[in-house]
């Protein structure tokens, strides 16, 4: 069971508007980007009464840090008073990292089949390259050590480990959900909610 946990995914980035896959790649938010990131800020600043009693933690990555930064100032609060976590950090793709599934099958036909049969488990080439479920792996752990309430600022693959990990979701629903970027996802317990 998990306490009151409040995740946010990073604003939108220029990769994400040009659905480029991301990664580990350290990217920053657009326009767009840093717009939603004060909205999620009003949006918690709304629902935390006390936010003494909160844990704020963050991936470590330019766009999460200034996503937990924005919405921390949304907040009133010192943009800069949080932690961050290694293990929050986006699912690395490897050799794939930076490019589009269009450039992808332009430079290798057939190279995204693969992970369409098996998106949850599957590995894309490269030295450090991680699946779905090894994602969940890293970043479970993580969740489980959280014991007071918490802000969370992490990545769109991320929280779809948390759909398979809390709800049991299955691994082709979990892997291929769409994860918004102007929303409020909130555990508590066992459930997970959009707000």
């Amino acid at each position: 069971m998990y306490p009151l946990v409040y995740i946010v995914r990073h604003g939108q980035t220029a990769w994400n508007a040009e659905f480029r896959l991301q990664g580990q790649a350290d990217t920053d938010l657009n326009v767009l980007g840093r717009e939603q990131a004060t909205q999620n800020g009003r949006h918690l600043a709304a629902l935390v009464s006390d936010v003494g009693d909160f844990d704020f933690v963050a991936s470590p990555m330019r766009r999460t840090r200034e996503t937990m930064e924005r919405i921390r100032a949304a907040m009133a609060l010192d943009p800069l008073a949080y932690r961050t976590d290694v293990r929050l950090i986006e699912v690395n793709f490897g050799d794939w990292q930076s490019f589009t599934f269009a450039e992808l099958e332009k430079q290798s036909p057939g190279a995204s089949r693969s992970r369409a049969l098996d998106k949850w488990n599957f590995q894309p080439p490269g030295d450090g390259a991680e699946s779905y479920q090894m994602l969940l792996e890293r970043v479970k752990p993580c969740f489980d050590e959280m014991a007071r309430q918490t802000v969370c600022v992490t990545h769109g693959g991320v929280m779809r480990t948390l759909f398979r990990f809390v709800l049991g979701m299955a691994e082709d629903e979990a892997a291929n959900l769409e994860i918004p970027q102007d929303r409020v996802l909130r555990l508590q317990g066992s459930s997970l909610e959009w707000l």
